[in-house]
Parts: structure tokens; sequence; C-alpha cells
């Protein structure tokens, strides 16, 4: 089974972590998953994921209690909690809520940290397909910096593979579409865990259900991009992304590190989008409860830079609150027509406060995106297309995607008025 198979367009979805944090209730999922069905699915959205610590009973905000009593099987493998997770009482763990989430022509995913419970670790528990046990395989010295629910497992030890192969085997009974793994792509303490994605890797590849393998946190080192590509189909390049502008004009540096990296099953990800009501029990990104901070022109030059570079699109407010505007980010058929079809995204000019970058599509038309990221109130350009690789004798016509306005197009040169931290995203044919 080829991995790239599981992601070959960038996945779309949700995932509860900007507005629930570890909190997140089975209730919110449905709800959230209802409304991606009745609004988002004919646009190709369809993942549906469950983020941090679905296994911790009183997991209350973003903000993780240390060292407390986890839900686990016999064989140290982490099952969701009961009181969150009402249908994965009687052992049942996710199926039923993934059976829903399914019924509903959506796919459903998973969060979960590298590694084996500490609890499994100091008691000793048992791992299926092996006589090992969780201290056995544990690397004790292998520790997530900012969770205490995990040890890392040391790939040269009798079981480890085991009990990796045990847990993928697990989800995919209960019918796991996609697992979101943490603290492993990239680490303040030990650099990028190699021998656990590749672990992880082979248990999908074993367990016979095509997964999407989803690696966090960021920054992925661009070095190891044929590693990541071989093993995984997303991996962050950036640690976690909230609706800061500072953050997202540094997300410019990072999609240029990585252009030329995005292919057919391989995905760098910029991260989740900070959009909408968020915050609702996630205090992490600085806010509390709130809707989004970026200004509407902040909120298109995120989507046109993931949109125009080919980043996962993973949505993370609560669906349900969704305004006619956010919804209108998430329901533009041309712009999401650019992200599953266009190829060779770079960037091609950056002169002061103007960036440009160019994308190509099969039929011939190309898309260039245009973004003011100065304090300037309008910026006016005048872009000479042969100086970002076009041809204009071959340009007849040209749309602004967002607003659905004619390009300005006099001979060579493409006219624009760019609004402060805005962007005009032009398809030219």
């Amino acid at each position: 089974m080829n991995h790239t198979h599981a992601a070959p367009t960038p996945p779309l979805g949700w995932n509860s972590w900007d507005c629930y944090g570890a909190a997140v209730t089975e209730a919110e999922i449905r709800g959230n998953a209802d409304y991606m069905a009745e609004h988002l699915k004919e646009y190709g959205w369809q993942y549906i994921t469950v983020d941090i610590q679905w296994y911790e009973p009183l997991a209350h905000s973003s903000l993780y209690r240390p060292f407390v009593p986890l839900i686990m099987d016999e064989y140290s493998r982490l099952m969701p909690a009961e009181n969150r997770f009402p249908s994965a009482v009687g052992g049942l763990g996710f199926k039923p809520l993934a059976d829903y989430v399914h019924s509903l022509g959506l796919k459903f995913g998973i969060h979960i940290m590298r590694g084996i419970p500490r609890q499994a670790v100091h008691a000793g528990t048992a791992l299926l397909g092996t006589e090992a046990t969780a201290r056995d395989i544990a690397h004790t010295n292998s520790i997530c910096p900012w969770n205490t629910d995990m040890y890392g497992v040391d790939h040269n030890k009798e079981g480890a593979q085991a009990y990796y192969d045990s847990l993928f085997e697990l989800y995919a009974s209960w019918g796991v579409d996609l697992v979101k793994v943490d603290d492993i792509a990239a680490s303040r303490l030990y650099d990028t865990h190699q021998p656990e994605i590749e672990m992880i890797a082979t248990a999908i590849q074993r367990a016979g259900r095509p997964m999407v393998l989803s690696l966090s946190p960021g920054p992925a080192p661009v070095e190891y991009a044929a590693f990541f590509a071989e093993q995984a189909n997303m991996w962050r390049v950036t640690d976690d992304f909230w609706d800061r502008w500072p953050l997202l004009l540094d997300m410019f540096d990072r999609c240029r590190t990585w252009q030329g990296v995005p292919k057919e099953g391989c995905w760098p990800d910029c991260d989740m989008l900070p959009l909408g009501h968020i915050g609702i029990r996630s205090v992490d990104g600085g806010g509390a409860d709130r809707w989004t901070r970026f200004t509407p022109d902040e909120q298109l030059t995120m989507m046109s830079l993931w949109s125009i570079f080919r980043s996962p699109l993973i949505f993370g407010g609560e669906l349900r609150d969704n305004d006619d505007w956010t919804l209108s980010l998430l329901t533009n058929r041309e712009v999401l027509r650019m992200h599953r079809e266009s190829h060779g995204a770079r960037e091609a000019l950056r002169q002061g406060d103007l960036i440009v970058w160019t994308a190509e599509h099969a039929d011939g038309s190309t898309y260039v995106a245009v973004f003011n990221v100065g304090e300037q109130h309008v910026l006016p350009v005048e872009i000479d297309l042969k100086t970002v690789g076009l041809s204009a004798s071959v340009v007849r016509k040209g749309t602004e995607l967002w607003s659905g306005d004619a390009a300005k197009v006099d001979g060579d040169i493409l006219h624009a008025d760019v609004p402060s931290h805005g962007v005009r995203l032009y398809l030219l044919a």
C-alpha cells in the first residue's frame, strides 16, 4: 500500500484544538461534523479530527494537567475518556464516533502523542503481540518538554514495533482515517524522532487501512524533506500558528524555504487556520474566547498563501458559529481548485513590501498572488509579467479570485491596488 494514496491532494478538514484545546467533547465533534457535511463537504472538506488528550477525563483547556491518570486498556493503549465520549463505553473506543462521521460521508482523525504512556511504564503493563512490557520498550530519557503523558519508545528494544503495530491495528479497527502524531517532527530537546516516525509508518502499512500520517510540531527541518516525504503525508513547517500578524508574515519565509517540496501524498503543513470563533476552551495563542484577531485582509492573505503553496487546510474555529464571511473563505471554488490542482508554486518576486507567488495549472493558466506585507494602507503595484515568469502574449483574460473582478492587464503589465496586509489573487488564462 503506497502511503501517497492516502493524500493525493492536500487534506481539507477541521481540528478541535484552536477552539477547544484538550477538552473537546463527543457532542462538539458530532456537531462540527454535521456542519461540515451540510455546508463544506461539497467543496472537498472531509476530515474531522479529535485533537490531544481525548484519553484525559478531566482535561479542561489547552493547559495540560501534569502526571494525571489516563484512560488505558490492558495492552498499554490509551482509550477515549467515556465521560467525554459516551459512545466509547464498553471498550468500543472511537469506533461509534468514527462510524457516525463516516455516515455523513466524511473522514475521521485523531491526535496522539509519540511514545507510550508513562503510567503504563511505571506499572509495567502488558503489550499486545509480544512478551515485552511497557517498561521494557520505554526510552525514559526521551520525554516531551510540554506534556507529561508519554515516554518515548526505544526502537532498539524487543517489542517496540509490536507496540506501535498494536496501536494502529486498534485505530484501523475503529475506522481512523488520519493520525496526527505530536512531539515527533521537531523537538527542542532531541531533533526529529526519525526512528519512531519509521515505526509508525511501518505500523500504518501493516494495519492495512489507508491513514493520513500528519507529523507535529514544527518547524520540521527542511534538510529532512526527503525523509518526511518518504514516511509521512503532512508535516508541520512551523510551531503552533495563531492569529497574530508577525506569525503570518513569518510564514512567507517558511513557504519559500519549502517551495518545490509539495507533491502528491507529501504536504508541508503551515498549521491550522485560526479563523472564526476560536479560544472557547483553548487559552493557547495568547487569547481567551474570541473571534479571530486577523483582519479580513489578513484572513485573505492567509488563505491565499496556504492555498497557492498547497498546505493542508485545517480549520480551527467552531464551525457552527461561522458567519457568512468566514464560510465564504472556505467555499471559494476557484481558490479550492488552485489548492487542489495547481503545481510549481514559488515566490517569484520579493521587493520591499511586495511579495508575489505564482503557480501553474495543467490547462495552461497561471495563478499570481500579489501580497502587500507592509503597513502602508494601499500599495499600488505594476507588475511586469515577464519578471515573474509569464509571457503576456498568452494572457487573454484574468480574474481576481476572491472578488470576481476582472484583472487589469495592460500589455505586459498587471495593475493592482493591494491593501495593507492584504492580497490580490489572480487567475490569468
